[in-house]
């Protein structure tokens, strides 16, 4: 590419505040900021097509944050949360049956009475008409790709892509240069694994002294279903087959308004045998007799994946950086027996919001704001997750039964006492649980049947993902020897099964293996990014604007 001397100069803009991600803790930050000092003038940055185009959830919302973000938003006409939770089964599934598990035997937190079923993209789609309302600038189809540093090395903005690269990496005649974004203070909320997260928390060293970060991959797909096979209102949580008793994950079934039915598949990323290939799971899941029967007649309308963090309490990097902070799951603030995020998304915006408005107040910029990371842990964000921190690591300890049974019993002496005398750490990062090829046998998966089952590429069609094939790929390996050498020859090619998009092939080209990257069909999981066992691949933003539009989901 043409060095940077050559390149036209960049146009800058400047605010109080600049936020990069349009997900809960995004845009929650953008309004606390406008409720608070409605003088501030604050930019939202979204890297997908439209606000909700790369949000991809369960959903079932405890609505814990929204309830203290916009007390009122049960008298909206117009609010997504249309279908409250009216029933909560959890199954053990077996091979051909299943066991309810007691509700009464379940930790109150695991209680789902009062959240809601949700499409969290469109929940997102709402939040945004509330912050635009409040004067917030969100733009669209901008990726931040780059951080920007003062002389000191405080962060004092982000810079967005630069358009019409093509291929070779030279600019095009549709080229356009990226824009500076410049604030007294930049809120990364990009979500699990974002890239200028990722670097930040290289730069600034901020997962000294935490445990390293856990991860899941999520599959979803939405269905309409036949009438008499639709409960509004039901969730469903399983696990136990066809994943192994030592592979870690679960699934659900939520029932939304119109005959609708989400279907989500979770494998966590630690698993050791790298011929699993979680989509085939998510496919097979669904064939259980207790799964089936829903989807008899009905319409598969979506599908999409996402990486989770999982790593919890322990795992939380420290927050604030000079010149900002991260919120959100670029903090990874899910809850994992829960499978609930976006309510901690929703306080870690609000909690950021309200300490870098008075920060702002008081006269300071790009210094880092502290308080945010000496306040989380005593917040409702902080006792959520000091409550489950050892129900992960004891599922990837002692496998699926006596995992989840000691971590439900755990659970309990949280609740029942306030606390438990121990914290377990994880260990190994999930790149480093794959063990060689050597050591397991392949799988062998049924073919779809195009009815209840189906392929990648298929499913990618429905996510409706597109990317611009005459540019620079996105995901950049960085020594393609170490790819062949190991990654094929000792791993036996664990990239061309974990993608869930059917990104990566190992194709045969004159005698020799060739790693095939197929860009155009990514949808941005980051599972690559996490689970190659070498860490030699990376994931950028693609040009903006580009990835999946998830409708609905």
């Amino acid at each position: 590419m043409s060095t940077e001397m050559e390149l036209p100069e960049r146009e800058s803009m400047e605010f109080d505040v600049v936020i990069v991600g349009a997900g809960p803790a995004g845009l929650s930050a953008a309004i606390r900021l406008k409720q608070v000092n409605p003088d501030l003038t604050v930019v939202v940055l979204e890297k997908g097509a439209e606000v909700g185009a790369h949000i991809l959830s369960g959903a079932v919302v405890d609505p814990i944050g929204i309830d203290k973000l916009l007390p009122d938003w049960r008298s909206e006409a117009d609010h997504p949360f249309k279908t409250p939770v009216t029933d909560d089964q959890f199954l053990l599934l077996g091979p051909a049956g299943s066991v309810r598990l007691p509700n009464f035997a379940m930790p109150p937190l695991m209680n789902n009475h009062g959240n809601y079923i949700v499409s969290l993209g469109n929940v997102c789609r709402w939040l945004a008409t509330h912050a635009e309302a409040l004067g917030v600038e969100i733009y669209p189809g901008f990726a931040a790709t780059e951080v920007l540093y003062n002389d000191e090395g405080a962060v004092i903005g982000v810079a967005t892509g630069d358009m019409g690269i093509e291929k070779n990496g030279e600019p095009g005649p549709a080229y356009t240069r990226g824009m500076e974004l410049i604030g007294k203070y930049v809120l990364i909320g990009e979500g699990v694994r974002g890239s200028l997260a990722k670097q930040l928390i290289e730069k600034f060293d901020l997962s000294k002294d935490r445990d390293v970060q856990k991860y899941g991959i999520g599959l979803k797909e939405l269905w309409q279903v036949k009438p008499e096979h639709h409960k509004p209102g039901l969730v469903q949580h399983s696990f136990g087959w066809p994943l192994g008793m030592k592979t870690g994950g679960g699934s659900f079934l939520y029932h939304l308004e119109d005959n609708m039915v989400a279907v989500g598949f979770v494998v966590h990323l630690n698993y050791k045998n790298p011929y699993l290939y979680p989509f085939e799971e998510f496919q097979r899941f669904k064939t259980h007799p207790a799964i089936a029967k829903t989807f008899e007649g009905a319409k598969r309308l979506s599908y999409g994946a996402r990486a989770i963090t999982e790593g919890g309490y322990q795992s939380v990097p420290k927050l604030s950086f000079p010149g900002g902070a991260l919120i959100g799951c670029s903090a990874g603030l899910v809850n994992v027996p829960r499978i609930k995020g976006s309510h901690n998304a929703v306080l870690s915006g609000m909690l950021a919001a309200d300490k870098i408005a008075e920060a702002i107040a008081n006269g300071r910029a790009n210094d880092e704001p502290i308080e945010i990371e000496n306040a989380w842990r005593s917040t409702d964000i902080g006792k959520d997750l000091k409550r489950v921190r050892n129900v992960k690591p004891l599922w990837s300890k002692l496998g699926t039964v006596l995992g989840v049974a000691l971590g439900g019993l755990d659970m309990w002496i949280n609740q029942i006492f306030g606390t438990s005398p121990f914290t377990l750490r994880h260990g190994k990062t999930d790149a480093q649980s794959l063990e060689p090829a050597a050591k397991h046998k392949p799988i062998a998966y049924p073919k779809p049947d195009g009815v209840l089952t189906f392929d990648r590429l298929s499913s990618v069609f429905l996510s409706n993902t597109n990317h611009e094939e005459d540019q620079p790929v996105h995901l950049k390996v960085k020594d393609m020897d170490l790819q062949k050498r190991s990654e094929l020859g000792v791993y036996a090619g664990p990239s061309t099964r974990y993608c869930p998009a059917g990104v990566y092939e190992w194709v045969e080209k004159d005698g020799e293996d060739v790693f095939v990257i197929n860009a155009q069909n990514c949808v941005h999981c980051k599972t690559c990014d996490i689970k190659d066992p070498n860490q030699n691949i990376t994931w950028v933003p693609p040009q903006g604007g580009e990835g999946p539009v998830y409708p609905n989901m």
